[in-house]
């Protein structure tokens, strides 16, 4: 006998509902900060302060907050009906993380990394129509 369909139902039968669940998430990541413990001094007195420190949105929280893999979420992300759901959540991700690390809220370099950006470095530089810079040797100044 032959079926209709393959595998078991998906979590979210509207990208509504998916929705939904992800602005939980961002919710949780927004009322959950890091929280470091720092250690001050003020004449002879220490005292220990929490600070709190923002939490970077991921792929990888969102979908253990969701309860799924990240295959499950490409998989979502590959459903027509799912994509504009998927593709927003992505940028809000995206657009937390870069604002935070340019608001000096979360390692720069971190996210530099994590979002695929980063600076050009001297050993990228290249000569004349992108070949390789040629050292000069032997240069005389002035007369021999």
């Amino acid at each position: 006998m032959s079926r209709a369909k393959h595998g078991r139902n998906g979590i979210w039968s509207t990208p509504t509902k998916l929705w939904n669940d992800c602005v939980e998430y961002f919710k949780w990541v927004e009322a959950n900060p890091l929280v470091e413990q720092k250690a001050f001094s003020y004449q002879g007195d220490v005292s220990v302060v929490d600070l709190t420190k923002m939490r970077a949105m991921t792929k990888n929280g969102l979908c253990i907050h969701l309860g799924i893999s990240q295959t499950a979420w490409d998989n979502y992300k590959a459903k027509e009906d799912f994509v504009g759901v998927t593709t927003r959540v992505e940028e809000i991700i995206y657009e937390q993380k870069f604002t935070g690390a340019a608001a000096d809220l979360l390692n720069h370099n971190i996210i530099a990394r994590d979002l695929g950006l980063r600076d050009k470095v001297d050993s990228e530089i290249t000569g004349k129509d992108g070949e390789p810079l040629v050292p000069v040797i032997n240069v005389t100044i002035g007369k021999p």
